[in-house]
């Protein structure tokens, strides 16, 4: 439990969608008819951690019905833009290249942030909801609470108050339902983030798991996950 989900061994995806220079791992269920999750990784937007730690995620959404496409994005320190570049790319293609029934976007914590961001900004067509785990969502109180070490200031490239566009508290709601889904006990992006940007959006619908940490959200072996589920499914109709 925990942070062994970052290296918990998981199959292969079922194909590498290659497009624009860019690679989503996609998984496929043997039956159709849900919606696509197109699903942003967290980390911090920081190189080191790509899309393979979300893979048993990946592979528990596909097997409860789901298909999914996890786009992997630029993590380059200082450079936002194309961290958004890439974000914005995958919401065009994937969704043409993988037909399904409507879109669902879901990120965690810093995937959490691109999701609420894109949503906000650069919705796909077919946009059913967003479901944000753990999300960092709200730049200027986490540069402030100094997080993972100063992380924002290290994807920024400076102070979020130069960047109120990647602000997603900041941003306009989302055309669609937004869920957040974090745990109570979280120390690595504490609930006050999910609060602030639920304060500042009053659609947004917040769902605090007592005795949840900050990984329990993409674990599906852990008291978060039939949450998640059903979340998704309220989506998904």
């Amino acid at each position: 439990m925990g942070r062994s989900i970052l290296t918990r061994p998981a199959p292969e995806p079922d194909e590498e969608l290659r497009y624009g220079g860019q690679v989503a791992d996609v998984w496929l269920p043997v039956t159709t008819g849900k919606p696509l999750i197109v699903l942003v990784h967290g980390g911090f937007w920081r190189a080191e951690h790509d899309r393979t730690h979300i893979r048993v995620l990946c592979r528990a959404l596909r097997d409860a019905g789901w298909p999914v496409a996890a786009s992997e994005y630029r993590r380059v320190a200082g450079n936002p833009g194309q961290t958004v570049a890439d974000i914005r790319t995958a919401l065009s293609v994937l969704p043409e290249r993988l037909p399904a029934n409507g879109v669902v976007l879901m990120g965690h914590s810093a995937g959490g942030h691109l999701a609420l961001w894109a949503a906000s900004t650069y919705p796909p067509r077919g946009l059913l909801g967003v479901i944000a785990l753990a999300p960092v969502a709200d730049l200027a109180a986490a540069h402030e609470a100094h997080l993972d070490d100063g992380a924002v200031a290290d994807f920024l490239g400076g102070a979020p108050s130069a960047r109120p566009d990647l602000d997603p508290r900041l941003l306009d709601a989302p055309p669609c339902p937004v869920v957040l889904v974090h745990g109570r006990d979280d120390t690595l992006v504490p609930v006050a983030q999910s609060r602030s940007y639920a304060a500042a959006h009053p659609g947004a619908r917040l769902v605090v798991l007592p005795g949840i940490q900050h990984f329990e959200p993409i674990d599906p072996s852990s008291t978060a996950w039939p949450v998640v589920l059903a979340e998704l499914k309220g989506l998904s109709r």
